[in-house]
């Protein structure tokens, strides 16, 4: 096993509170506020969490460059005051940067023991396997 460090275990509590402020921004109908808190304290514990020279690489790569314009601009446009507006851009931009981590997630999810059944589900398994990537996924 590796271990992890005080510093990691800080940044997936910030990281952990920025999803909660932006869930809560949406709940309140978008509270800027709110948003802007969670936006704030999603990128400490990201950098936290990996380390900042890991985060610039991982936000300034080449190919990332439209998503993380997306991602920061969305954050930005928040900040001056359209939360609405803000946080589309911001969520075409998540998008773009984590798509090649919701595989791992939904496969981790799909092994907890009760989200996994639910995930499971007829109508539910397809959907979710889109997101994944995994058109040729079979049953069992």
């Amino acid at each position: 096993m590796f271990e992890i460090t005080d510093t990691q275990k800080i940044g997936v509590g910030l990281a952990g509170f920025g999803i909660a402020f932006l869930f809560l921004g949406m709940l309140m109908l978008f509270d800027k506020g709110l948003l802007a808190i969670g936006n704030i304290l999603f990128v400490c514990g990201l950098a936290c969490v990996i380390g900042l020279e890991r985060t610039f690489r991982f936000f300034f790569q080449k190919h990332k460059v439209k998503a993380s314009i997306c991602f920061f601009g969305g954050i930005a446009i928040v900040l001056l005051g359209y939360p609405l507006i803000g946080m589309l851009i911001e969520m075409y931009g998540f998008i773009l940067l984590f798509s090649g981590f919701f595989p791992v997630a939904i496969n981790f999810l799909r092994r907890v023991p009760v989200l996994g059944n639910i995930l499971n589900m007829p109508g539910i398994s397809r959907t979710v396997d889109w997101l994944a990537g995994e058109s040729d996924r079979t049953t069992v």
